[in-house]
């Protein structure tokens, strides 16, 4: 299927859920998550701020933020850049995300975990995207486990990748656990 196919069809899916519905889904994604040997174990963790159709995180970095160090993405110009998650240094930047404000750039390569929001999953890893390649510039530059979440909808049969686009480790959502077992590059 193609990219802006799925992305016009999970839009119209994620417009009939209700708040319940949302919050509900969240909760089971993220208690799944908790569970994964890569959360467990990491200490350095880049999480996404949600957008109002994304699944909430907020709830689950409030839980966490005094036992893990979580760190959110900014936009400057085409990349992201990683900053330390601090409540009371929020900004809306680019696209009316909320963002990071500050000089506290981390390294990349500091990171353990990187969880990744997506408009689609398929079952080998790939993921479309809104369509800008922020993630996946930045996800070329890590080695860090990424685990990307969303919606049982989400995953769909097959997605279209690109040369450049980066495959996740682990897909989440509310009822599955799907861990990628990567072909050899």
């Amino acid at each position: 299927m193609k990219k802006e196919e799925i992305r016009s069809r999970i839009k119209a899916q994620k417009a009939l859920l209700s708040d319940t519905e949302r919050r509900y889904a969240a909760a089971s994604v993220f208690e799944l998550l908790e569970k994964t040997a890569a959360f467990m174990m990491a200490d350095k963790i880049l999480m996404y701020h949600s957008l109002p159709d994304e699944l909430s995180t907020l709830e689950f970095i409030e839980k966490w933020h005094d036992r893990k160090h979580f760190f959110l993405p900014r936009v400057n110009g085409v990349n992201l850049e990683v900053l330390p998650y601090n409540r009371s240094k929020l900004q809306y930047g680019a696209f009316h995300i909320e963002e990071p404000t500050g000089d506290d750039i981390e390294n990349i390569d500091n990171i353990e975990l990187v969880i990744v929001p997506a408009v689609a999953y398929d079952r080998s890893g790939n993921r479309v995207g809104r369509g800008k390649g922020y993630y996946d510039r930045l996800l070329a530059k890590t080695k860090a486990t990424k685990i990307g979440v969303g919606y049982d909808f989400q995953l769909v049969d097959e997605i279209d990748a690109d040369p450049h686009d980066i495959e996740m480790d682990i897909i989440i959502t509310q009822s599955a656990t799907i861990t990628i077992k990567h072909r050899r590059r």
